[in-house]
């Protein structure tokens, strides 16, 4: 099967919602006039100081390797949409996150000396006329001072939209998670969050998780 390519000359990892037995897109208030804007969030200080030659939205193997990432297996989706509840087409979505032992494609991140070298740790999807995104990656996991999270960075051209955090909901350590907690209203920190579910009839404890994303523009924009 021929693969599309990603912005960084990659084969795009595709993942087929039917196939993973998630019901299909629907976005809550999408033809409301106005829909509420994914909250910002810091974008931390372990984006990678060196992006990886891979780059593509499969973070669970690197280039051609054999041997896969540490890691309960997670399809992470959803779609970029305007303010209106329009698809946002040619959207550079970004993601970082640390591996299974706590450890972020940087220099600085802790436990560094135990990275997984399997796990890309950072991947990019740019979405079509649906404003789907898709990366298959590992369930997020707690380090030391957080929550586990995801980051996500959209862009557009040279324009960044967008910088915010996905979390697990429902996750003990949300309550007790600094950044998390700097947003005071509950509505909102709702619309960061999204529930890992098992994947039925995998055999292998795959989860799958839906992010849509509201930007505060019009697709027209």
């Amino acid at each position: 099967m021929n693969l599309p390519i990603n912005p960084s000359g990659r084969r795009i990892f595709l993942g087929t919602c039917g196939a993973l037995g998630l019901s299909a897109y629907t976005v809550r208030g999408a033809f409301a006039e106005a829909l509420d804007r994914t909250p910002k969030q810091t974008e931390g200080p372990f984006y990678p100081d060196k992006l990886p030659l891979d780059t593509d939205n499969d973070l669970l193997v690197v280039n051609d390797a054999i041997t896969p990432a540490v890691g309960t297996i997670a399809h992470f989706s959803g779609k970029i949409l305007d303010i209106k509840g329009t698809p946002v087409r040619n959207a550079l979505v970004e993601i970082w996150q640390c591996d299974n032992s706590g450890a972020y494609l940087h220099a600085g991140s802790d436990n560094g000396n135990k990275r997984d070298k399997n796990f890309q740790g950072f991947g990019r999807f740019l979405t079509g006329s649906t404003g789907e995104y898709y990366f298959r990656t590992i369930k997020p996991v707690a380090y030391p001072g957080r929550t586990p999270h995801i980051h996500v960075k959209i862009k557009q051209g040279r324009k960044e939209l967008l910088t915010t955090q996905c979390y697990i909901k429902g996750h003990a350590g949300n309550a007790r998670d600094g950044v998390l907690r700097g947003i005071r209203d509950a509505k909102q920190r709702d619309a960061l969050m999204a529930d890992f579910v098992a994947v039925k009839g995998s055999k292998v404890g795959e989860v799958a998780a839906k992010f849509d994303i509201i930007l505060g523009i019009t697709a027209s924009a």
